[in-house]
């Protein structure tokens, strides 16, 4: 069943940088990637409903960092939809940071990620999950002034399939739709260039934002 969109519902969409995607350099605050061309293609098929929609995103985020701003940013707006897309920093995060970060734990990605749904228990909240992904992409990868192999990536592509694992696992346990990005951009890397639809891996292209759109809008009516 797909969610239905009344006029007048809220929408927020929440996360790391994918869906952050620079809204607060953006004079809507939905930022310039897969949020605010949701936002406008269900604007263009269903001008007879207006739906408001927000985006708390913010790059770099973790579970333990959603946790933080939870309340405030979340909680407190009462969304009638609420779109999650969470886990690949959680997973790399060592990487990025090999003296403060650790390893990625399931357990604790789990634990954390329950936290913040067990609050909207029992609310009007329809709850959209997104798996994190990551795309094929062979060779040295370069993001800001970091640099990732292809040894590096191995590690985080197996630290992530447990992660969409407890993705799958909350999605079944709550009775949220699940967006089964990594699925859809694996199967789209063997169509075009994995570079086609995120060129770092992680961050999607034009291409890869207009993909999450199409799978997402395919959640509501």
């Amino acid at each position: 069943m797909t969610i239905t969109l009344k006029s007048g519902s809220t929408v927020m969409f929440t996360g790391d940088s994918i869906t952050d995607w620079f809204r607060v350099e953006s004079p809507d605050g939905l930022g310039s990637g897969y949020p605010t061309r949701v936002a406008g293609e269900w604007g263009f098929r269903h001008p007879d409903r207006p739906v408001t929609w927000l985006n708390t995103g913010w790059r770099g985020d973790k579970v333990q960092d959603l946790e933080a701003r939870w309340q405030a940013d979340v909680l407190d707006a009462k969304p009638d939809v609420l779109s999650i897309l969470v886990g690949m920093n959680d997973v790399a995060w060592h990487t990025f940071d090999p003296v403060n970060g650790h390893p990625f734990s399931p357990d604790e990605y789990r634990i954390g990620y329950r936290r913040l749904l067990e609050p909207l228990t029992g609310t009007k909240t329809e709850l959209i999950l997104i798996e994190p992904f990551l795309l094929p992409i062979s060779g040295v990868i370069e993001h800001e002034d970091l640099r990732f192999d292809e040894e590096i990536r191995k590690q985080w592509r197996a630290d992530l399939d447990p992660a969409i694992e407890v993705v799958h696992d909350l999605a079944r346990e709550y009775g949220a739709h699940l967006l089964e990005a990594d699925r859809m951009f694996a199967d789209l890397s063997t169509k075009a260039d994995a570079e086609h639809w995120a060129d770092d891996a992680v961050h999607p292209t034009s291409a890869g934002h207009a993909a999450l759109t199409e799978a997402w809008l395919r959640l509501v009516d």
